[in-house]
């Protein structure tokens, strides 16, 4: 699908941004002062990106522990997010979510998530209130390639399926669960082709184009809103850091991650698609304000409070 200038500068912005972000937060880790996990989307951008660019304020994303990009690839404030990460009350979640658990319900994120594979179980349930309200919402859920073992995803499929749901099931193949490598781990070659056992249309994209991530997604959107039901991307793509900050990494060398930087690097590849159309000075230009943004953001988290003793036992329960 042609895009117009205005889309492809959008776009390139939104995984600026999370570059910048994941950059920035690499090195603010090692100073000690962010509490919890972290786990970094760098190498990913194009999949998040590509997926949310088809989605609007009336639909709806579920997250994972990596979930900065999808965050800022949805609408999230950058700025609330570092904040929340930093524990400060400013923070999305007043600071009692962390990098793990960061949502926005205002811009239809439902939250990154530290249970694996937990996204499809509440995607679908977004999902059902968008077909049972009939306002032609869509739901999306990311999941990695360790993830996708999970049985409450196969549940997920199979009842999206049975009762025909407007919902996309990203997973992103990085190639490792954790440590674990994704063709020791998932019990077939193609991860896509599992979840057309279903009966669910699937297709496997290289995660690291975006225009082929977002092609896919675009017509499986189209198809959810129409009512065609649910369907399947498997994006396969590769996270530039371990899989935590901290992580040894001593599944793969550093010369593999440096290749992987040189050959698959999103924001390079889109680059090169774009250079007929879009000037490099004009992309350089949206990387230093990304970076400036991210930058405004550390500083503005690190003078911000603490959430107050007294508001420790709010937010535990939801009242209805």
């Amino acid at each position: 699908m042609a895009l117009t200038k205005a889309e492809l500068l959008h776009a390139y912005r939104k995984m600026a941004e999370i570059r910048a972000f994941e950059d920035r937060l690499h090195e603010e880790n090692a100073t000690g002062d962010i509490p919890g996990f972290i786990h970094l989307y760098s190498g990913q951008e194009a999949i998040a990106v590509g997926v949310c660019e088809n989605l609007g304020d009336r639909d709806y994303i579920g997250s994972t522990h990596r979930g900065h990009g999808h965050c800022i690839a949805k609408g999230c404030d950058i700025r609330a997010m570092m904040a929340e990460i930093f524990g400060k009350d400013d923070g999305l979640c007043h600071g009692k979510g962390g990098s793990m658990h960061i949502a926005d319900l205002s811009v239809g994120m439902l939250g990154a998530n530290a249970i694996v594979g937990g996204a499809p179980s509440l995607a679908i349930g977004a999902a059902l209130t968008a077909k049972t309200l009939g306002n032609g919402g869509v739901a999306a859920s990311f999941t990695g390639d360790g993830g996708s073992n999970q049985g409450t995803v196969f549940e997920a499929m199979n009842m999206a399926v049975v009762l025909e749901l407007p919902i996309v099931f990203v997973i992103e193949n990085n190639g490792y669960g954790e440590a674990t490598g994704r063709d020791y781990a998932v019990g077939t070659t193609s991860i896509a082709q599992r979840s057309a056992s279903f009966g669910m249309p699937a297709t496997t994209v290289d995660g690291t184009d975006f225009f082929a991530v977002y092609d896919a997604t675009s017509e499986a959107v189209q198809r959810a809103r129409s009512g065609g039901g649910p369907s399947t991307i498997e994006a396969v793509a590769h996270r530039f850091h371990g899989h935590f900050e901290g992580d040894a990494q001593l599944y793969r060398t550093p010369e593999q991650v440096a290749e992987l930087r040189t050959t698959d690097d999103p924001l390079q590849k889109f680059r090169a698609s774009v250079a007929k159309t879009i000037g490099a000075d004009e992309l350089d230009e949206i990387d230093r304000v990304a970076r400036e943004l991210v930058g405004t953001a550390v500083a503005e988290a690190r003078a911000a409070a603490y959430p107050p003793v007294s508001s420790l036992l709010t937010d535990v329960y939801v009242a209805y």
